[in-house]
């Protein structure tokens, strides 16, 4: 019995080792490419971050001053404030009314449901900045938004809403919901169709209405994935770049500056003199610290709530 039972261990070991193997040997290309496209670049952007370069020529190190100067930098500290603004005013929007779309093209009852969802998901294949050209021409001062608005009788003058510093976060706001509402929709539909049948037609069963099927079967099932949804909806408004560059390129008077369009202006732009590459780069540390440290805190707080709820069960 005991040679048997040695025997099974060994077969049971071997064939973990094999599948230890196996795995490895397909996650290496991965982790290789991923340490030559990230891994490497965040070594360098770290280490340029300590230099005194412009992006060519020589470069000399200067340690922690580039870092220092940022402190002390006002227009910094307005693009990092403005990050977090329009990440605040583009998530929650995102995630509510991209639920509701999920929701109503969920409907097994809704005709043409398919049509729907490709109408929505449209902008999201669209290059960004191509969208944030064309918004331009929609969002200005003569655009088809003023012109709509002009045709309404208690709108009294219509808004510059480009080139006014209190209404063009609003606007690339308004842009960047609408691009990714597709997007988010299609991760709400994922997690509304792992939603037993059973459970609805239960409470459907015992008289429950749509409201109440919503607030006490669906949404209790797919908070899980709404919250993976909300940390990658905060990564991208973070890194928000392209449509801020074409739409208001940080204007007016640096109102939609944001940390993206802050580092390309000291990176590659001549707007304030010579390139400083280095100082941009410790920009890109600092502010890739704070994300770094969002996405832990969250994710720490997920699992904590995660494992309250087991506990509980």
């Amino acid at each position: 019995m005991s040679d048997t039972y040695v025997a099974v261990n060994k077969s049971k070991l071997k064939n973990k080792k094999n599948l230890v193997f196996w795995c490895w040997l397909f996650i290496t290309p991965n982790l290789i490419f991923y340490a030559a496209f990230q891994g490497w670049p965040i070594v360098m952007n770290i280490y340029n971050s300590m230099m005194d370069w412009s992006g060519l020529g020589n470069a000399t190190f200067i340690g922690l001053d580039n870092f220092k100067e940022l402190v002390t930098d006002s227009y910094f500290w307005k693009s990092y404030g403005n990050s977090f603004v329009f990440m605040a005013g583009s998530v929650p929007p995102l995630m509510i009314f991209s639920l509701i779309a999920a929701l109503i093209v969920n409907n097994p009852k809704l005709k043409f449901a398919t049509a729907y969802r490709t109408i929505i998901f449209i902008p999201v294949i669209t290059t960004a900045s191509i969208v944030g050209i064309i918004m331009v021409y929609i969002w200005g001062s003569d655009g088809a938004v003023n012109a709509a608005l002009s045709n309404l009788p208690f709108v009294e003058s219509t808004i510059n809403w480009l080139g006014s510093s209190k209404w063009a976060m609003f606007a690339v706001i308004a842009v960047f919901v609408w691009k990714n509402l597709g997007m988010n929709m299609i991760y709400w539909l994922a997690a509304l169709q792992g939603v037993p049948r059973q459970l609805l037609e239960a409470a459907e069963i015992d008289g429950a209405g749509v409201l109440q099927k919503f607030f006490y079967v669906t949404l209790p099932q797919i908070i899980p994935i709404g919250a993976v949804i909300l940390l990658v909806n905060i990564s991208s408004t973070l890194r928000a770049f392209d449509l801020i560059k074409t739409m208001t390129n940080g204007g007016p008077s640096y109102s939609t500056d944001v940390i993206s369009t802050y580092i390309y202006r000291f990176a590659f732009s001549s707007e304030m003199g010579l390139p400083r590459l280095g100082y941009a780069s410790a920009a890109a540390t600092l502010f890739a610290l704070t994300i770094a440290i969002i996405a832990i805190t969250t994710t720490l707080i997920r699992r904590s709530n995660n494992t309250q709820r087991r506990v509980s069960k």
